[in-house]
């Protein structure tokens, strides 16, 4: 007998309160304004004398490469979770995921060779460039598994890309807290950014894989309980039934 289990892995999941229609509309809001800020920053006035405009001076071609695909794929992300678009415009969800896939490729390849001209020295080289090889792997493990037509193992590494994608955002809002709220030094909070930036997105996006992988596996085996005609009143019924023939003095 075939059991068809609902999604889980979908945003926002369906029938979402108010206050995760509210966390929804967050990340639209925030992928928007990094995207828009990605997009604008090289159009700002050179300034000799600020380090990061020194170094993408230097850089060449990886700066507005990287800049523009990667911005691209922050604006493209709360797209490839749209349930709606997956589920009535399916070559729309195909398309924008390929041109997402593309950005990231683009975006990833880019981000590796900026990633030696970063502000906080070796630290900070080394997160970005493994946060640009998280990137890759996640976002070619998805389509690889979207291809072979497995898509519960797409969408899982989809989200895994996801948060690459977002590190963009949370890299700035730790930037944000730690230098003009905290007031710590810029160097200090920008080599804790670097990494925390991806660590804590794939970190926060394993634990919701993990449990809605608990939840997948209590909603089966409920309806298999409800397909059998088994209750878990009845279950517990028949053990105690079993235990008490076996020791009739207790």
């Amino acid at each position: 007998m075939s059991l068809n289990l609902p999604a889980t892995l979908s945003l926002p999941p369906d029938g979402p309160t108010a206050l995760r229609w509210l966390g929804w509309g967050l990340f639209v809001l925030l992928c928007l304004a990094i995207a828009i800020h990605g997009f604008i920053y090289l159009w700002l006035p050179y300034q000799p004398r600020n380090p990061f405009h020194v170094a993408f001076a230097q850089a060449g071609w990886a700066v507005p490469l990287h800049f523009y695909t990667a911005g691209l794929a922050l604006l493209l992300l709360p797209l490839q979770f749209s349930t709606r678009l997956r589920q009535r415009w399916p070559t729309v969800h195909r398309s924008s995921g390929g041109l997402y896939l593309a950005c990231v490729l683009i975006g990833g390849i880019s981000g590796l060779l900026l990633a030696s001209r970063s502000q906080g020295g070796l630290a900070t080289a080394v997160g970005f460039t493994l946060l640009g090889l998280v990137w890759l792997q996640c976002s070619g493990l998805a389509l690889y598994y979207a291809v072979r037509g497995q898509y519960a193992l797409h969408r899982r590494w989809m989200l895994r890309s996801a948060a690459m994608t977002f590190s963009a955002v949370t890299l700035r809002i730790y930037l944000g807290l730690g230098v003009p709220v905290l007031g710590l030094d810029f160097r200090t909070v920008y080599i804790a950014a670097c990494w925390l930036c991806w660590t804590g997105n794939l970190l926060a996006v394993e634990i919701y894989l993990r449990f809605s992988e608990r939840s997948t596996q209590s909603e089966a085996a409920a309806l298999r309980r409800q397909s059998l005609g088994v209750s878990p009143d009845s279950r517990l019924n028949a053990v105690l039934k079993v235990d008490l023939e076996r020791n009739p003095q207790s």
